[in-house]
């Protein structure tokens, strides 16, 4: 049985790791917050390049562009995005056996495949396993700009325009609320089926259409990957959240049964102590 010094020792170091987890979920409930705005003041952009897009893409027949073009598939591209702390819940490990698995159904070889990884766990992890990572990025910062992953996802869109890869999945973490967050899969390239939750709207196009989709089709691609990364890091706060409450719960039924095993012990050597002081006692007589 440990000593009551040990059972002390352990009581104190349980506050503090508490104090530590509890700190950690106010701030992850702070940053959150303003994750959570951000995601939703990137919707209406998103809203209305979709909306011109579909309106180009679906509005005419004569109009092609090699992004809405499906051919056949060689090689698929998959861009993950994680975070690149961990204490998050199952924030990363979600998503990583989703692609892992999806991967492991859909191939049988690494040249069949390349990853382009957005975050330090996601490229530790498939760089672990020998798995083909083209392409990486790291220390993205909560407040996230569009400047910040505009390398990687202009890169992106460019290899499989240039024919690195013939589709590119994208993977993420969808924010739901703050105790839900879903593993998502979305096919971004080549972009088919775009629609529009308004409608087709008739618009004019100077010079024409196939110049305006030319530069709008590649915005429009790396536009859905921010959007993802919007996403993902307010989910990201969100389990991270979630898991330091649970762990601050946890730490404080911890220290309940640690106190009690302590008070307990105390109690039994203070009877032992008075036990011993009677039967000297009643020895001298």
């Amino acid at each position: 049985m440990a000593s009551l010094r040990d059972i002390k020792s352990r009581i104190t170091s349980t506050k503090k790791t508490s104090q530590i987890t509890k700190a950690m979920e106010m701030v992850s409930a702070a940053k959150l917050n303003r994750a959570e705005n951000n995601a939703k003041a990137f919707g209406p952009y998103m809203e209305k390049i979709q909306e011109v897009v579909a309106s180009i893409a679906n509005g005419s027949t004569d109009v092609s562009h090699p992004m809405l073009e499906s051919r056949p598939v060689k090689k698929t591209g998959y861009l993950v995005i994680t975070s690149d702390r961990g204490l998050a819940g199952a924030f990363n490990s979600s998503v990583l056996r989703a692609v892992y698995q999806t991967i492991q159904k859909r191939h049988k070889s690494n040249d069949e495949f390349v990853i382009i990884a957005i975050g330090k766990m996601g490229r530790d992890f498939f760089k672990k396993r020998g798995m083909n990572v083209i392409s990486e990025i790291t220390g993205i910062g909560d407040e996230t700009s569009f400047a910040s992953i505009k390398d990687i996802a202009s890169g992106a869109v460019n290899m499989f325009a240039d024919g690195s890869y013939d589709e590119l999945y994208l993977y993420y973490n969808h924010f739901v609320s703050a105790i839900q967050q879903d593993v998502t899969e979305k096919k971004l390239l080549p972009l088919s089926g775009i629609s529009s939750s308004k409608g087709l709207t008739s618009y004019e196009f100077e010079p024409n259409q196939e110049e305006i989709l030319e530069v709008l089709l590649p915005q429009y691609a790396e536009s859905l990957i921010y959007g993802a990364l919007l996403d993902s890091k307010a989910s990201e706060h969100a389990a991270r959240m979630t898991a330091m409450k649970n762990a601050t719960d946890n730490a404080k039924e911890l220290i309940n049964g640690l106190t009690l095993t302590y008070n307990r012990a105390r109690q039994a050597a203070i009877t032992q102590e008075i036990t011993e002081i009677v039967g000297g006692a009643a020895a001298l007589e």
